[in-house]
């Protein structure tokens, strides 16, 4: 893949654009009432037990045909969230673990080959994979995007009643970092939906795409207007849990990742998107853990959060949150 370039002890998070977090249940907007933020859920320790722990705190029940979202990783990449980890989350909501393909080429470009990484990697020994690309795409509509007005997903994707949206948060070497937004606008898209997204609407044609990319915030924007397609879709069916390990600068796309350089942080759990992914960059940057200054970096560089504030704009959810630390 051709990438563009453009550019542990936490006790309390310190937002450097409009909230301060600490402690259980503290209100983290300037003079906003602690019952109209979102509330983002959050325990240091990773394991299948706190995996639903987090998700029995989000109080919202996965029913029907649920769609299990994750990365299933780029053949060569380890940092994907283990089997052995979200196995029992997984079987408890009997979910299908799903994935569109991808548009850069790679081990994952089409549906024989990503199916043998979903295998090699574990995740059909527990559970149904399903690559919703594979028979086709469909369009979902954009309200008020100004780069799409459609978001093309895997036709697959419109069999599920619910989807649980399973991260791992970790850099990005184009969006600066992966977490919740971009697992359900990168992540839910047909391959050629991918080239539409990383074009800001210019093609669909993966082939074409690498050779002439928009201004970074065009394709930070489409970002975040294809993933308003899916949570407008989903209404209240809909769920996110981002566990923040293996913090490489890189996405679980890249097949030779950076080795992670700051320790694990946690998982975090909300029903708000864009709530979830700022408390995942705001606990980078509070962390204790010096290696943070290569993630930070990255995140900086590419503009990451630019993705934050514009999903905002289009009410997708709300950069100031609560925290509920569920260890205390």
């Amino acid at each position: 893949m051709k990438f563009y370039f453009t550019g542990i002890m936490i006790a309390s998070i310190i937002s450097l654009s409009a909230a301060t977090v600490g402690g259980p249940s503290r209100n983290t907007g300037d003079d906003v009432p602690e019952t109209t933020l979102p509330k983002v859920y959050f325990t240091r320790e990773i394991s299948s037990d706190a995996l639903m722990a987090v998700y029995e705190a989000l109080g919202r029940e996965a029913t029907g045909k649920v769609a299990v979202k994750i990365s299933t990783g780029e053949p060569g990449n380890n940092n994907y969230l283990a089997p052995a980890l979200i196995e029992g989350l997984v079987r408890r909501v009997g979910g299908t673990i799903v994935e569109c393909n991808t548009a850069y080429g790679g081990g994952r470009a089409e549906t024989e080959a990503h199916l043998k990484a979903a295998e090699e990697h574990g995740f059909t020994a527990i559970a149904d994979v399903e690559i919703m690309d594979a028979d086709g795409e469909v369009a979902l509509p954009i309200e008020g995007g100004k780069h799409l007005k459609e978001d093309f997903v895997g036709k697959g994707y419109l069999d599920y009643d619910f989807t649980l949206v399973l991260s791992h948060f970790k850099g990005h070497p184009m969006g600066g970092f992966g977490g919740a937004l971009k697992n359900i606008a990168i992540g839910i898209a047909s391959s050629q939906g991918k080239a539409w997204i990383h074009s800001a609407g210019k093609t669909k044609s993966v082939a074409e795409v690498w050779n002439d990319l928009p201004p970074q915030d065009d394709f930070l924007e489409s970002m975040a207007e294809a993933a308003k397609a899916i949570t407008d879709h989903c209404g209240e069916r809909i769920l996110y849990i981002s566990v923040a390990n293996n913090l490489s600068v890189d996405c679980d796309c890249v097949a030779a990742p950076e080795d992670p350089k700051m320790g694990d942080i946690g998982i975090l759990a909300s029903l708000d998107p864009v709530a979830l992914d700022k408390a995942c960059v705001d606990m980078v940057r509070a962390s204790e853990d010096h290696g943070k200054i290569h993630l930070i970096e990255r995140i900086d560089s590419r503009h990451g959060t630019h993705i934050l504030d514009y999903a905002e704009q289009l009410g997708m959810g709300s950069r100031k949150y609560e925290l509920v630390d569920l260890d205390k």
